[in-house]
């Protein structure tokens, strides 16, 4: 198996929430299939889903939630 860590594909806030009283997308150990949402980056109240592009095993998060990210910034590792 092979572990690629993906990026931010926009600058802005990472959430690994969908709603702040909502549990987190995925946690590390997850399984997630390809087009899954991993997580939300928020540009002035405009959110775009970060979607995974292959199905795998997470591994890490680079950043935790509501943490600001920038484009090409590593957000989490993937085992696939």
């Amino acid at each position: 198996m092979a572990t690629k860590t993906i990026q931010a594909p926009i600058p802005g806030t990472f959430y690994r929430k969908p709603a702040p009283d909502q549990p987190v997308f995925k946690e590390v150990g997850d399984q997630v299939a390809s087009g899954e949402t991993v997580g939300l980056i928020e540009v002035m109240k405009s959110f775009t889903p970060v979607d995974a592009e292959e199905g795998g095993r997470i591994v890490a998060f680079h950043v935790e939630n509501e943490d600001p990210v920038m484009a090409g910034e590593p957000l989490y590792d993937i085992e696939v």
